[in-house]
């Protein structure tokens, strides 16, 4: 094994280094197996219990009425989350596209939307309005507030009941850190959250961005009162297999909205051709649990790495995992170039290029995005991206399989010391 790996690039030393921290991780690595075991039987049930046939893989076209696996496959989403319904489309472009969608045709003009845990990923800055955008909620008339978290990273409930008013109509929580280095939220945390917002207005709307989140845990955000839970599907519920797509799913009024919103007034969830990406929407499900499972390995992994080097991680090497990303912070702009070179190295597609920052649309800086994989953009597989500015945070996540994830790791590991930025 350790010739494969040298042939492949990394130094005896980083593999040594790396093969003793695999080693203390084996009993972690078990619990995940379990938790992909109980998800793998919850996503199966779904399946089954919609009755999902060989009929649901094929494809339409045009206008897509009466189409039986797209409408079967949003009742597997409902069923997989506990929710009353759920759109599932390719016509959903990204996970911003989503939370856009669920955001814009739940809010009218003199709403408020409040954010109770701080800043929103970058992305939503401009749907939001935050920074002025063409087609923003603020150019509709729609006002937003936010309360930022404590220090210690707990939410600010005193504050946050003291924003939420008359107007506060939808409140957007963020699951996973984005661009932060705070702790990502677990279920069990944002469920206490819901239940106070709910305690000050019950008839307020609550929406969770799941993105990185689902199938980490026993239970999703929509088990614990969100009304919404939105993602993308070239993340986590994709499996590596969607090729696009994204989902929202929740009350049906709140899903109806925005089917609506995605389509046309009255014509909703009837119209929308699947274009023969049904087959891969299934399978990418089925697989998820344990392809997730794989990407919480190398996120484990890549913590105990870089936090044994000295490095600042969040989470760190023995936290609870919520979501598969893993945040560390390299202190220089020749860190963070390094280790995406690494990541890009290890990569299955444009393992021979070298990435490099850019203007990236949504983005205040530049971006520097490391990610050779079968789907653009896809971060359920190996990627890892981070803002060229200070303090240099790079965000790894996902690894279609652990074997791939560790590798990644291992070639972040020996591009850093190949430039002398870390010392064994």
């Amino acid at each position: 094994m350790k010739e494969q790996y040298l042939s492949m690039g990394i130094s005896p030393e980083i593999y040594d280094y790396c093969s003793k921290i695999e080693n203390t991780l084996y009993e972690r690595f078990a619990k995940i197996d379990k938790m992909a075991e109980f998800n793998q039987l919850k996503v199966l049930k779904a399946l089954q219990d919609n009755h999902v046939s060989a009929q649901c893989f094929e494809s339409s076209s045009g206008y897509g009425y009466d189409d039986l696996g797209r409408d079967t496959l949003e009742k597997v989403y409902a069923s997989c989350f506990h929710t009353e319904d759920a759109l599932v489309r390719p016509q959903i472009t990204c996970g911003t596209h989503a939370l856009a969608l669920a955001l814009m045709s739940n809010l009218r003009p003199g709403d408020e939307l409040l954010s109770p845990v701080g800043k929103p990923y970058d992305t939503l800055e401009e749907v939001i309005g935050i920074r002025p955008s063409k087609g923003s909620l603020a150019e509709y008339g729609i006002t937003y507030r936010q309360v930022d978290l404590l220090e210690d990273g707990s939410f600010d409930y005193e504050n946050i009941k003291k924003a939420i008013h008359a107007k506060t109509k939808l409140v957007t929580i963020q699951r996973s850190k984005g661009y932060q280095t705070r702790p990502s939220f677990g279920v069990k945390q944002i469920g206490q959250l819901i239940s106070f917002i709910k305690s000050v207005k019950p008839d307020i709307l609550i929406m969770v961005d799941n993105c990185y989140g689902e199938f980490v845990e026993e239970i999703e955000p929509s088990d614990v009162g969100a009304d919404m839970i939105v993602g993308s599907l070239i993340k986590n519920p994709g499996g590596g297999l969607a090729p696009i797509g994204g989902y929202i799913a929740g009350r049906k009024s709140c899903v109806e909205n925005a089917a609506y919103r995605l389509t046309s007034p009255g014509l909703g969830k009837e119209v929308g051709a699947s274009l023969g990406v049904m087959q891969s929407f299934y399978q990418g499900l089925f697989l998820a649990p344990l392809v997730v499972a794989g990407a919480l390995k190398g996120a484990i992994f890549a913590a105990n790495i870089f936090e044994e080097l000295g490095f600042k991680v969040v989470p760190d090497k023995k936290e609870e995992r919520h979501d598969i990303i893993q945040a560390v912070t390299l202190n220089s702009a020749e860190g963070l170039l390094a280790f995406c070179h690494g990541i890009q190295a290890a990569a299955p597609v444009d393992s021979y290029v070298t990435p490099e920052p850019w203007d990236m649309p949504g983005y205040d800086s530049k971006v520097i995005m490391a990610a050779g994989a079968f789907v653009q953009g896809s971060s359920i597989e190996l990627s890892a991206d981070g803002p060229l500015k200070e303090p240099y945070n790079v965000y790894f996540q996902g690894g279609l399989t652990w074997y791939h994830a560790k590798f990644g790791m291992m070639m972040a590991a020996q591009k850093m010391y190949d430039k002398g930025l870390i010392t064994l």
